[in-house]
């Protein structure tokens, strides 16, 4: 069998400790081995001394649900260090949904073209991906506008009862096909229709399961708080952990609010599993969304199929050159996507920081002009959040991008660096990790990240993407997930 010491570095297992020097070693796989470092290295090892070991990162929030089949070397998470891409989030999955794959409804079309959604169920998504055999490990969620768009004939109305209890079955013949939650983006225009009772009828299969409720919240601006309150009836309805999508306070006059939603979602967590996930950034990036269009925000325009050439430019600019007002000016454009500055740093700082928050990207790989999160959120969090402010610890940021991932989502053997669990690792330089995507140049790789390995495949060296892929699609176990007590 072959066999991989990984000697001398500073080992950060993933549960938050302080971090040891260790030599790991990794056979068919697995971790098999996890010794204190004697400062000598063992024949034929990796020397990593002065370096850092992790468990792989974990993206809590993604969209790479197509790329993962279509481009499965997964560049820009594996150069992060990402070794475990969760998708299906906001409502929207490539499995188990869009019977007719010529209609896409907003916002499907963000995880690619039509002709790519053809797998009319779960099973048949998760084959896909174990086919392709990508380079990260693919862990998904069922989204429920992509239930909608299958059983409804249109998408501005409450479903039926027939309906509901139709979305209902197949999220339970998913879930039972290894699918880890049931994912919604109540504020998007096709899917903001459905009634917090529809949400709970379909919502109900996961009751008995190990599966999660993710939630894009019908509101993340001025509704925030009743959106929550929402999210979390939902989630006691099906008897299942909650996690907030990328907790933000959206809007100028929003900013500074994030103390008293990190305080409503605390006194939940209080006597339900509550966690959520944000990105380090104070941008977000989506479809061009008419309601978000304000003179405060400014907005970058990524895409246009009507006005393709005004890609890249700020959303302002365009309304000048063409002599009239934002919102006409976004009107013209559409369809299109939009980067949206539109969050306080102050926000970010305190939702990252909080204990129930993990990381997760939130990136747009089938943008052709992404939000610098695809290539640079997990780098970013240690270099900008950790080294160069002091808002985290380092072993504090890896938990967020770790094991309480893992914990949260019922990954039962990743996140943690032990004996026996599977050998999903990054190894980086502390002092030199950074992002390099920039609004401006996105697709840009990060630096200071020099091996990653998937499932014991070694995926990235000092040399770069190997080309080697290891990593698989992950079903749910069915043993029943709950917080750990401390994040209760």
């Amino acid at each position: 069998m072959t066999e991989t010491t990984i000697a001398g570095a500073m080992l950060y297992d993933g549960s938050g400790s302080e971090g040891f020097r260790a030599d790991v070693t990794i056979r068919a796989g697995r971790i098999a081995s996890v010794n204190p470092a004697n400062g000598s290295l063992p024949a034929g090892s990796i020397d990593a001394r002065g370096l850092a070991l992790a468990p792989g990162f974990i993206d809590a929030h993604t969209h790479d649900d197509l790329v993962a089949i279509t481009r499965p070397a997964m560049t820009p998470k594996i150069t992060q260090g990402v070794t475990t891409v969760v998708v299906g989030n906001c409502g929207i999955s490539a499995g188990a949904g869009c019977a007719d794959g010529d209609f896409l409804p907003d916002p499907m079309v963000l995880l690619g073209a039509p002709a790519a959604f053809r797998y009319a169920t779960f099973a048949a998504y998760a084959a896909a991906v174990d086919a392709a055999a990508p380079a990260t490990n693919v862990a998904a969620l069922v989204g429920h506008t992509a239930l909608r768009a299958r059983h409804l004939d249109r998408l501005d109305r409450d479903a039926s009862v027939a309906e509901r209890d139709a979305m209902r079955a197949d999220l339970a013949d998913a879930l039972a096909a290894g699918a880890f939650g049931f994912s919604t983006g109540l504020a998007y225009a096709n899917a903001i229709h459905a009634s917090t009772g529809e949400v709970m009828a379909v919502a109900a299969a996961l009751r008995g399961t190990s599966g999660v409720y993710c939630t894009h919240l019908r509101s993340e601006g001025a509704g925030i708080g009743a959106a929550i309150d929402e999210a979390v009836a939902i989630a006691r309805h099906a008897a299942a952990p909650l996690v907030v999508s990328h907790l933000k306070c959206a809007g100028a006059p929003q900013h500074g609010r994030s103390g008293a939603i990190l305080e409503q979602l605390e006194q939940a967590a209080g006597t339900h599993p509550v966690g959520c996930d944000c990105y380090p950034y104070t941008a977000s990036s989506s479809t061009l969304d008419l309601g978000q269009v304000v003179p405060e925000t400014p907005i970058m325009i990524t895409w246009s199929d009507a006005e393709p050439t005004q890609a890249g430019r700020m959303l302002d600019a365009i309304a000048a050159d063409w002599g009239v007002a934002l919102l006409e000016a976004a009107r013209r454009l559409q369809p299109a996507g939009a980067v949206y500055h539109c969050m306080a740093g102050a926000d970010v700082d305190r939702i990252l920081a909080h204990r129930l928050t993990m990381v997760g990207s939130d990136g747009l790989p089938c943008d052709p002009r992404p939000h610098p999160r695809l290539w640079g959120s997990f780098p970013r969090v240690i270099a900008h959040y950790v080294r160069e402010r002091g808002l985290l610890s380092l072993p504090e940021a890896i938990r967020k991008m770790t094991g309480l991932t893992a914990d949260r989502l019922g990954l039962v053997d990743r996140g943690y660096v032990r004996v026996g669990m599977a050998a999903d690792l990054v190894l980086f330089d502390p002092a030199r990790i950074a992002d390099h995507a920039r609004y401006d140049d996105p697709a840009q790789p990060a630096v200071g990240v020099l091996g990653v390995w998937v499932n014991g495949v070694a995926t990235l060296d000092r040399n770069g993407v190997t080309g080697a892929r290891g990593g698989r699609m992950l079903r749910r176990p069915e043993s029943r997930n709950v917080f750990n007590e401390k994040d209760r």
